[in-house]
């Protein structure tokens, strides 16, 4: 409530003059007991300044030496002013009246609304128009250039590792056949694939999503690579190979693309067609499918789920903005168990090598260590599960490879010695046949 009451004259004695001083200065007016607790205040104020509240003057900040150098250094940034675009049409004389009130403009306010406009017209929608000068790297970028370059090394380790006299001609056609056909599967599929692309900062930038080049013309391309390629693998080398070589565009194409958003089965399909350019390169120098053929196949099978698992993980969140179901989307734990399955099948499969009579018993023994050690970067990314590990994996899956076919290569036997091998082993049979004739 309201302490209110009236001053009266006679009651003022027993108040203390300066508070009396004050209380007169609002003669004969309501006082609430807000007004009072303010008189109070004033009173307490103007006899105790001690209670004031006083400002401190506050210190300057100690400048410390590299501040000062960093300053130094802003001080002698030279600053270069861009001189504004003239307009490319002249502006209509305006009356002398308006021209004498109009402000011009500084030309920092010039350069200021250039660089605003700038960005406004690079999002503007603009006709990508081809120029002949850059069609090779745009179909080079659309046919996966260094993807197709990795699939004909693979063919021609296939090629390398058969137990047969090196034909030169019959390797070039080989070559060329399985580049041009990886060529025409990698652009089929960068056609069906154009809408999910553009939700992925991988794939944002390929020529169909940008518009660089015409579906139309793609399609042509993928036509004037496939085409050819098949008939120089089928009559140039052999139809065994080039049989593969279609069989390995429509699995690709029809079977690889479209699971790519319906299965995680996808990786399983994805690493059998990266296992049959080796046997092709097998069966193009022999002309038969061999059980080193599908040794080598069954390397390359393993090795690709490391590799691409080890790869999917760092780009989970494109997978889901692009709508695929791979395993390091939907099944991580998966992901990672079957990449340290295969690092470790790796070391079995080049321990069968010499089984098949295809290397010597010195192979399994210097691929050891290169083995262990994607083995055991397999198990870092199986037990961390990060990005640090699975970036460590995938590289090392780059030079693994290779190494692992080249110490293949240089531990391969050669014909020589399994037709030396043969005859002994046919000189002993009719030794022992003349010996059971002799017998009586």
């Amino acid at each position: 409530g309201l302490f209110v009451w009236r001053l009266k004259g006679a009651g003022t004695g027993h108040i203390p003059c300066p508070f009396l001083h004050l209380c007169r200065a609002a003669s004969d007016r309501l006082i609430t007991f807000q007004y009072f607790n303010f008189l109070k205040r004033m009173y307490v104020t103007q006899h105790n300044r001690d209670l004031s509240q006083r400002a401190k003057p506050k210190s300057d900040p100690v400048v410390t030496p590299f501040h000062e150098l960093q300053q130094l250094d802003q001080d002698k940034k030279v600053i270069h002013k861009i001189s504004p675009v003239s307009p490319a049409h002249q502006p209509w004389p305006e009356p002398s009246g308006r021209h004498e009130l109009r402000e011009v403009k500084s030309p920092a306010e010039t350069e200021a609304t250039a660089v605003r406009a700038e960005p406004r017209e690079d999002r503007q929608w603009k006709e990508m128009k081809l120029r002949l000068d850059e069609l090779p790297g745009i179909l080079a970028r659309l046919s996966k250039i260094k993807l197709t370059a990795l699939v004909v090394s693979t063919a021609s380790a296939g090629f390398a590792m058969a137990p047969v006299p090196f034909d030169l001609p019959c390797f070039l056609l080989a070559s060329l056949g399985t580049g041009l056909a990886s060529c025409a599967a990698n652009s089929i599929n960068q056609f069906f694939e154009v809408p999910f692309d553009s939700n992925m900062n991988r794939t944002k930038n390929r020529p169909l999503v940008r518009g660089q080049i015409s579906p139309l013309l793609a399609v042509c391309f993928a036509a004037s690579c496939g085409v050819p390629g098949i008939a120089l693998l089928t009559l140039g080398v052999n139809p065994l190979t080039g049989a593969l070589g279609a069989f390995n565009i429509f699995l690709y194409t029809c079977c690889y693309t479209p699971m790519k958003r319906m299965s995680i089965a996808n990786t399983w399909v994805g690493a059998v067609v990266g296992a049959i350019p080796p046997v092709m390169g097998w069966t193009a120098a022999t002309g038969s499918l061999d059980a080193g053929a599908l040794l080598l196949g069954g390397i390359l099978y393993s090795w690709q789920f490391p590799h691409f698992n080890a790869l999917s993980w760092g780009l989970r969140e494109d997978y889901s903005r692009g709508g695929y179901c791979m395993m390091s989307v939907t099944h991580p734990g998966l992901c990672r168990r079957v990449a340290l399955r295969h690092c470790l099948a790796l070391i079995g499969l080049s321990a069968v090598a010499p089984v098949l009579d295809i290397t010597t018993w010195t192979f399994p023994i210097i691929s050891l260590p290169i083995n262990l050690y994607i083995s055991y970067l397999g198990f870092r990314f199986y037990r961390d599960a990060d990005r640090s590990s699975s970036r460590k994996l995938f590289f090392c899956s780059l030079w693994h490879l290779p190494m692992l076919l080249l110490v293949m290569f240089t531990c391969k036997k050669s014909a020589l010695e399994k037709e030396d091998k043969g005859d002994l082993l046919g000189k002993g049979e009719s030794h022992g046949r003349a010996m059971e004739i002799r017998l009586p």
